[in-house]
């Protein structure tokens, strides 16, 4: 058993210390009074990464990349292989991860059941449509081979499955060819949000990333203001898929976060007017451009005593406009303030996964100090409009979001529990799709 703390990243509850190694873990055990559940590298923001009655299961000791065809672009690594440790691998002959998320400190395993996305979904989808194969321990079954031709059902349900499907051993992945890893960075600042829809489908058309910053707490005619930032790789530049060391760390958990008042104010004020009026551009390093929080060690502590939310919606394009400034005041109308405020389209790359969240349509990340149940009211709100506009929330994000607002915006969740390994089971999955499914179960017996 491990003595470490596992915890999600939004560390809204307390770190759990009960854990095997999956490499010394000959097979999932078969279902009993424990449960069991596959745990990466803690990246998730929620509980969908908790297990708090039962065992979790430790990826990332012993994990290696066992092969590498360089002139394919395939790799296979073990579910516990971190993506920075996939990038130093590939780089030097030239290639790069296909779908990258806001941090390289995720796992293999982590990407392929959140079935992540990055600031290029409008060119490449999610993670999952970059996975040959992988082999799935079951406590039933044992290890099941599984690609989109072999166990196509099982393939579906473990790409967004959240870990629940099974334990990942190791995985095939297709790789993205580059001549570098170095960003030209592309940079449009714009005054409100309406802007940002008219420069936005342009940017996706002519740039490989594209992703926008806003200032949350800018109202009136300049409410969404912000910074488009699009990037592609340079002819010339970095190949070796080194990042850079970290240039802080928070040491300890303030007992109240700064990141919220007249300090976030200024903070967006002025990171607001360090892009020049119109476009500027430049070259940046890739962990510049895709990991700029990576450099700053435990910042989930700033968040304080209380924990992290971050709320993601996706809103279809129909709807997009109006719900993404509808979501964007109702936290202004609740006096909760947004450090990162992230807005991005996704294209219409269809994900193999059966519960992916990634569709097409705007996407919207909000995050919050947890204040208690003036943060919850404020995200429950937030998820109305979510809903109502006909989207869906994150659920790797999430750590409270009803089992009605999950099952509207995930109607093939049935499926995926169908699926679902015996023996697992996630803090996220009990809260949501299982008292989904009591709550039908009742209504069935008392309307037969």
């Amino acid at each position: 058993m491990s003595d470490f703390a596992y915890e999600s990243w939004g560390r809204l509850r307390p770190a759990r210390r009960l854990a095997v190694e999956a490499a010394r873990l000959p097979g999932v055990p078969a279902c009993g009074d424990a449960t069991f559940l596959p745990f990466g590298n803690g990246r998730s923001y929620g509980d969908s990464c908790h297990n708090d009655r039962g065992t979790l299961i430790d990826s990332r000791p012993a994990s290696r990349i066992h092969s590498f065809d360089p002139i394919a672009g395939l790799l296979t690594a073990d579910a516990g292989v971190l993506l920075c440790e996939i990038t130093r691998h590939v780089a030097p002959q030239g290639w790069f991860l296909p779908v990258t998320p806001g941090t390289q400190f995720v796992t293999l395993g982590g990407a392929i059941a959140n079935d992540i996305h990055g600031k290029n979904h409008h060119r490449r989808g999610t993670f999952g449509r970059w996975v040959e194969a992988f082999d799935l321990d079951r406590s039933d079954d044992g290890l099941i081979p599984c690609t989109r031709t072999s166990n196509p059902g099982l393939f579906a349900a473990t790409v967004s499955g959240m870990g629940l499907t099974g334990l990942i051993r190791r995985a095939t992945i297709r790789l993205l060819k580059v001549p570098s890893l170095s960003i030209v960075q592309t940079t449009t600042r714009f005054d409100r949000l309406d802007d940002y829809f008219e420069i936005a489908e342009d940017a996706d058309r002519r740039h490989e990333y594209a992703v926008a910053w806003i200032d949350s707490l800018a109202g009136g005619a300049a409410l969404g203001r912000g910074h488009l930032i699009a990037g592609d790789h340079a002819a010339k530049g970095d190949v070796t898929g080194i990042a850079r060391g970290p240039l802080a760390q928070v040491p300890f958990t303030p007992p109240f976060s700064p990141l919220r008042g007249l300090a976030l104010r200024a903070f967006n004020e002025a990171y607001f007017r360090k892009a020049g009026k119109g476009t500027t551009e430049r070259i940046v390093s890739f962990d510049q451009f895709f990991y700029p929080l990576d450099r700053i060690g435990g910042w989930n502590r700033l968040y304080g005593p209380g924990g992290l939310h971050q709320h993601q919606s996706v809103v279809p394009p129909d709807t997009g406009r109006d719900a993404v400034r509808a979501l964007i005041e109702c936290a202004r109308r609740h006096h909760h303030g947004s450090f990162l405020t992230v807005l991005k389209r996704f294209g219409e790359q269809i994900s193999p996964g059966l519960t992916s969240f990634p569709r097409a349509g705007y996407t919207l990340t909000l995050d919050f100090p947890h204040r208690g149940e003036r943060t919850l009211r404020l995200l429950a709100a937030l998820d109305r409009i979510t809903v109502d506009a006909g989207g869906a929330v994150n659920p790797y994000k999430d750590a409270r979001m009803s089992p009605e607002t999950f099952a509207a915006g995930f109607p093939r969740w049935r499926e995926l529990e169908a699926f679902r390994d015996p023996a697992i089971v996630s803090d996220f999955w009990r809260r949501s799709a299982l008292t989904a499914s009591r709550s039908v179960d009742q209504k069935i017996k008392l309307n037969p």
